[in-house]
């Protein structure tokens, strides 16, 4: 293949990646800031909402926000693994 051709599919994989890796990021901020913003915001408004015989908002301040957030985190490095991986794939696919 020419260097071009080589040169110009390298950067179309490397930009497919960096999007996919901002998409990802970009949804999971926007769980943490509904996880850690809304429960907050709406704490009154979801008084009525029991989870385990406890109030949502208390449960969320207590246990379910640092749930999320690690799930958040395992999510994140999961996905980014895979992501990567197909990057590398592709790499050496094209350099073969």
């Amino acid at each position: 293949m020419d260097k071009s051709l080589e040169r110009s599919a390298l950067l179309a994989r490397r930009a497919a990646h960096w999007r996919a890796t901002r998409r990802l990021t970009a949804i999971l901020l926007l769980v943490w800031l509904l996880t850690g913003f809304l429960t907050v915001f709406y704490a009154r408004e979801l008084l009525h909402l029991n989870l385990f015989g406890w109030p949502l908002p208390f449960y969320m301040a207590a246990q379910g926000a640092s749930l999320i957030y690690l799930s958040i985190i395992g999510v994140y490095a999961w996905r980014m693994r895979r992501l990567d991986q197909a990057f590398r794939d592709a790499i050496q696919e094209q350099q073969a």
